[in-house]
């Protein structure tokens, strides 16, 4: 049958492949088969609570099979499906709850208490509990009076808040479903694979490893843990073929105790990075561990998924290389005026696609702002929208891009225009450093300083003197750091990204802290 929709993918699967498993999780599995008709099962209940054609669920809970069957369930009605992170904050919830204006949130028990906030006061409240997952499926199906088509909204993602309170990008099942097929096409994603699900699915890299697993009819294990040696013995155990991470997951599994570079992994064809630059070092040691599998380096942005990747055959490449479009997307790189950018010449990274989202919910300046026409549509051309990224790139002769930096992220030191990325890519390089956010500060004279907020590759060695030696021998002194803070671990969204913003707002100087003050969990060293 013809895919369209999520509705239509999964039916394909059950239709085809409907007695092999699709999803494992803490022991327990369902086939395509079952998962459809507790997909039936769950939208009847759904229907029944009053759930209509273009209402907004929020979906609240960990990563689960509970949490896919109400994630279908809700696409099959026509709804739109909010899927929240369960280790946001009351007040988080309460926003996006509100914001979507949501008519139900699917929860559990232990997670109510993140609906204490006057904001979900009124919003109906479902216990996963106590609908039913199995028995006798459903005999009226539940999407017919309202057929589901692609250009409907699927899902609202909402965004980190790094730069502001979180907005919600509506993506439709056409977009969904193409970043699944495009991901599973150039991962050469088959039916023997076995996907380990470790990113939450709030996040669009975490469900796009759901969709793309399930568009090459594979199996998704839900990972059951956080704890490094746990991931490596469910790696081993589940023959897991394919993992994607991001760079604090990866930190963590090269670092005791994980066993994860010390262990055979013979059926692990492929893993991934995404949400940021992965260390050389990291990256060099996994591959040295691994040889057999392949690593893949990706880009991308919530309001278009995934832009570029950098396919394991040049994952030598400097961090900052990003690599080159996904298939069926074309990338561009502007000036401010609006024209391509020429080799080697810094523009902004504009993505043109099947995966642009449709826009902001409820924020009509912020799209406008964001998606614009496609600037090169022949005369009289339907418009297309295009996403433009607010990242800064340059692109080589022959197409690999490198990642600059965030415009709203420089500033000037000492008069010079000073880009954080570049400085935090030389931090890394030392090998003395796993992680780096740099960041304007202010001086004692009202001048903005170079300051760096660092977690030491291993702290037992770590030496603060070496550090700011190699900075003085590598870079020049407008990009020096003038404070460096000394942490034991940089702050994370619920994505679990470096919160750039939280960093920044914790450790920018407010008044004249000069001095060292003893390094600990939350503490910091600042040189001046």
């Amino acid at each position: 049958m013809e895919i369209f929709t999520l509705s239509d993918l999964l039916d394909a699967r059950a239709e085809s492949h409907g007695d092999k498993v699709a999803v494992s999780h803490n022991g327990e599995t369902r086939t395509y088969q079952e998962v459809q008709e507790a997909v039936g099962r769950f939208a009847q209940v759904l229907a029944e609570r009053g759930t209509r054609a273009g209402d907004r669920v929020v979906v609240l809970l960990p990563n689960s099979i509970d949490a896919l069957v109400c994630l279908f369930a809700v696409v099959r009605l026509r709804a739109t499906a909010v899927i929240v992170n369960d280790r946001l904050k009351p007040r988080q919830v309460g926003h996006i709850v509100g914001h979507s204006e949501a008519g139900a949130v699917v929860t559990n028990l232990r997670l109510g208490a993140l609906l204490k906030h006057p904001e979900t006061a009124a919003t109906a409240v479902i216990d996963v509990a106590q609908v039913p997952m199995d028995g006798v499926p459903p005999a009226v199906t539940t999407n017919r009076a309202s057929p589901v088509i692609g250009r409907d909204l699927a899902t609202l993602i909402y965004t980190s808040g790094s730069t502001g309170r979180p907005k919600g990008v509506m993506v439709t099942h056409a977009n969904l479903l193409a970043g699944a097929r495009i991901v599973a096409t150039f991962l050469e994603l088959t039916p023997a694979d076995r996907t380990l699900s470790l990113l939450p699915w709030s996040f669009d890299a975490g469900l796009n490893q759901v969709l793309a697993t399930f568009w090459a009819a594979g199996t998704l294990v839900i990972g059951s843990t956080a704890h490094s040696p746990q991931i490596c013995r469910e790696l081993a155990a589940e023959r897991i073929t394919g993992v994607t991470g991001v760079p604090p997951l990866w930190e963590m599994l090269t670092k005791r105790p994980s066993t994860f570079l010390d262990q055979e992994l013979p059926d692990l064809r492929y893993a991934s990075n995404t949400g940021g630059a992965l260390r050389s070092e990291t990256l060099q040691r996994i591959r040295r561990a691994h040889p057999g599998t392949d690593f893949y380096l990706m880009y991308g942005l919530t309001e278009a998924f995934r832009s570029t990747y950098l396919p394991p055959e040049r994952t030598g490449a400097p961090p900052s290389a990003i690599g080159r479009a996904i298939p069926d997307t074309e990338i561009l790189v502007l000036d401010e005026a609006g024209r391509r950018c020429a080799p080697g010449e810094v523009g902004e990274l504009v993505h043109r696609g099947p995966t642009v989202a449709t826009g902001y919910w409820r924020d009509s300046e912020a799209t406008a702002r964001v998606f614009r026409p496609y600037p090169f549509a022949p005369q009289g051309a339907v418009p297309e929208y295009v996403v433009h990224s607010g990242d800064y790139v340059h692109v080589d002769e022959e197409g690999w891009l490198t990642y600059v930096g965030r415009r709203d992220e420089q500033f000037k030191s000492r008069g010079f225009r000073v880009n954080p990325t570049e400085i935090e890519s030389v931090l890394l390089a030392s090998t003395l450093v796993s992680e780096a956010v740099v960041f304007a500060d202010a001086s004692d004279t009202g001048e903005s300083v170079v300051a760096a907020a660092i977690v030491p590759a291993d702290a037992s060695e770590f030496q603060l003197a070496r550090l700011e030696a190699y900075c003085a021998r590598e870079l020049p002194g407008h990009q020096q750091p003038a404070r460096i803070h000394v942490l034991t671990t940089l702050p994370r969204t619920p994505s679990g990204k470096v919160d750039r913003a939280r960093v920044k707002q914790e450790w920018t100087r407010t008044e004249d802290a000069g001095g060292v003050v003893a390094a600990g969990a939350g503490d910091h060293r600042a040189t001046g």
